[in-house]
């Protein structure tokens, strides 16, 4: 009896050894998106409009992140007059306008037409063939990060 015991404690702190482990592989969104390389500009911008600290907090955050190529697709000379200390507001509000407060897996963003974001308004979400949040295709879902998910798209979302 007493060797089962100490069988079974020795698996229970194996699992807790485990789960703490994969705890501290995952990033938060930030360093996740910058370990990801495809998402250089909208690090850039988080920089440029002082969310950084935000999105490395608790959260948790459900991001859908424009990749670099759905910056590209903004019409020239965009990205970089967003980046001007002088547009942070503007900047600021296309950004939050990317992220939803809590946890949103690719399970539930399919039950729901709509999403608020943390700048206030609400982003339109259709499932027809696949997954649309506004103008943007959700191209790849569920990427976990310690304080909440990515799901990265393929366009920028402006605010309505």
């Amino acid at each position: 009896m007493k060797k089962s015991i100490i069988v079974l404690l020795s698996c229970f702190t194996l699992a807790l050894s485990v789960s703490a482990l994969r705890a501290a592989e995952l990033k938060d969104v930030v360093d996740t998106a910058v370990n990801a390389g495809s998402f250089k500009t909208l690090v850039a911008a988080v920089k440029a409009a002082g969310l950084v600290e935000t999105l490395k907090g608790v959260g948790p955050f459900t991001v859908f992140a424009p990749t670099d190529e759905a910056f590209a697709k903004l019409p020239e000379g965009t990205v970089e007059s967003l980046l001007k200390p002088e547009n942070k507001d503007k900047l600021v509000a296309i950004l939050t306008y990317h992220v939803v407060a809590g946890k949103v897996m690719a399970a539930d963003v399919v039950k729901i037409t709509e999403a608020k974001t943390v700048n206030g308004k609400s982003l339109t979400v259709k499932v027809d063939g696949g997954v649309m949040v506004d103008n943007a295709k959700v191209v790849k879902t569920d990427i976990a990060c310690s304080n909440g998910v990515i799901h990265v798209i393929d366009a920028v979302v402006l605010p309505k």
